[in-house]
């Protein structure tokens, strides 16, 4: 009875918030700043440019910068951010939902999904910060296999809670930030880390980060273990984890038109299974082992000066130990995309290739590639069925807007099997589909289409439609339906 009222007070709230409008001042005054634009980390927003402003043209404003002492260096700000998703779904899994067992679960279901975050912002001087971000993530029952996931629920929580001790470099724009707490990761294009902003629960971590800035460079070395999810207690640390590393991302020295990434990351975690059949963790099955994994990689991305091109390329390779094994896997991901920024709606073509080993053999040496923490929701089709381990994915898309507030989004893939000797793995890295003698490489096909409407800066609509085609290696080893999944989101961000 708890847990229901608590449901119906967070969606009261939301829906109490999407109501709301976002009226201009009386006076129609034009603002004198350039607001930041909100993040999907919302720590990066820096809304100290208030502090210059004469005028506001937002109705949240006064609660972005409030000065706690005359200079205006002391000061305080507040933001938050409600999201409402529907989904309905026939097919999941392929239909393989157990049936004939104790966890037999229909493979149709509908069911709505609640987010509340609320942060506070506390800046002391310039050289003392104190972040702390609440989440309250909800879902109504949910009778697809798996019920109510970590993925799904988290009733009340802290998603971030750091202090930053920050050190401008004298004689130079070069600083040091030293955080220490829960804090969410992001890197890059989010391929290995990201907060995974598409699950309801969101993902965050404990540890240390030194975040160093010096010209167009920022070098971010870190010591992290995940926060595992208790959907109904306070979220503690997966302590037989680690996860490190040093990320920089910048410019290509004297060709400023050419981003670059470089990274090593390290996982240590306690024994786990690769190639091995779904749901049976055994050595029989794949190989089992304490896992440290090396990964070092790069990206480079930039547009074709004159034209309509623009590129992103991204390669890593895998290298240390799995019991008593080796590892060695690698992945390769790359887009290319051409916009016709003459043509009526703008339209943004790109095809995209992306690649991810797999094992050549059960047991012994593991040359599976372990995606990390991905948003694998941005590459591998919105169903969140195939992940980046064991993986071919052929990728063709448009996305482009027919008026200034509609964005659509139109995606095609085609998956396959990296090495037949291994399994199919899903967005969560876990087999889904075991490997096996004569088995076809080829997984399926997915077509996803996502129309999305800009309202005003804090609200957005998403409709979205995905269907997945099963292809031979599903129909050789158990149930095949196809999947459809449809979703209605509403997001308002302050």
């Amino acid at each position: 009875m708890a847990r229901s009222v608590r449901y119906l007070f967070s969606s009261a709230l939301c829906l109490c918030i999407l109501a709301g409008s976002t009226p201009a001042f009386a006076d129609g005054a034009a603002p004198t700043y350039k607001a930041p634009t909100y993040q999907v980390v919302r720590f990066n927003e820096d809304w100290s440019v208030l502090k210059h402003a004469d005028a506001s043209d937002d109705f949240f404003d006064p609660i972005k910068y409030i000065p706690l002492n005359e200079a205006g260096d002391i000061y305080l700000s507040f933001g938050g951010q409600v999201r409402l998703r529907l989904e309905a779904w026939d097919g999941f899994n392929f239909n393989a939902n157990g049936a004939g067992t104790a966890t037999f679960a229909p493979d149709d279901d509908v069911f709505l999904l609640t987010r509340l975050l609320l942060h506070a912002d506390l800046h002391l001087t310039r050289h003392f910060r104190v972040f702390v971000q609440g989440k309250s993530a909800l879902s109504t029952d949910r009778d697809l296999l798996g019920g109510r996931r970590g993925l799904d629920e988290d009733d009340l929580d802290l998603q971030n809670a750091f202090l930053d001790f920050m050190f401008p470099i004298t004689g130079s724009e070069a600083s040091v930030t030293l955080r220490v707490g829960r804090q969410e990761l992001l890197f890059g294009k989010q391929r290995l880390v990201s907060p995974l902003d598409w699950a309801n629960t969101r993902r965050t971590f404990d540890g240390l980060a030194a975040i160093i800035k010096a010209g167009e460079w920022t070098l971010t070395p870190f010591y992290t273990m995940p926060v595992a999810v208790e959907k109904y207690d306070f979220n503690d640390v997966a302590d037989d984890q680690v996860f490190a590393g040093i990320y920089a991302t910048g410019k290509v020295p004297g060709v400023p038109a050419i981003g670059l990434d470089l990274y090593w990351l390290l996982l240590d975690k306690d024994p786990t299974t690769f190639n091995g059949a779904a749901n049976v963790p055994t050595r029989t099955n794949g190989t089992t082992g304490a896992e440290v994994r090396h990964t070092v990689g790069g990206r480079i991305w930039g547009k074709i000066e004159g034209t309509g091109l623009d590129y992103d390329l991204e390669g890593a390779y895998q290298f240390g130990s799995f019991g008593a094994f080796d590892i060695s896997a690698f992945m390769v991901a790359a887009q290319v995309g051409y916009t016709l920024a003459d043509v009526p709606t703008a339209p943004r073509f790109h095809i995209g290739f992306d690649y991810a080993s797999g094992d050549h053999s059960a047991g012994g040496n593991v040359e599976t590639f372990n995606q990390l923490f991905p948003l694998g929701h941005a590459y591998f089709g919105w169903i969140d069925q195939i992940g980046r381990q064991n993986v071919i994915d052929l990728s063709l898309g448009v996305t482009f807007k027919p008026t200034k507030e509609i964005t659509i989004d139109l995606q095609g893939h085609m998956f396959w099997r990296a090495e037949t000797t291994d399994a199919g793995y899903n967005a969560g890295g876990a087999p889904f589909r075991p490997a096996g003698t004569g088995l076809s490489s080829e997984i399926g096909a997915e077509i996803d289409l996502l129309i999305r409407y800009q309202f005003d800066k804090h609200t957005e609509f998403q409709l979205g439609y995905s269907h997945f085609f099963a292809g031979s290696y599903i129909k050789q080893t158990g149930p095949a339906k196809d999947i459809d999944f449809l979703y209605v989101a509403v997001q308002y961000t302050f």
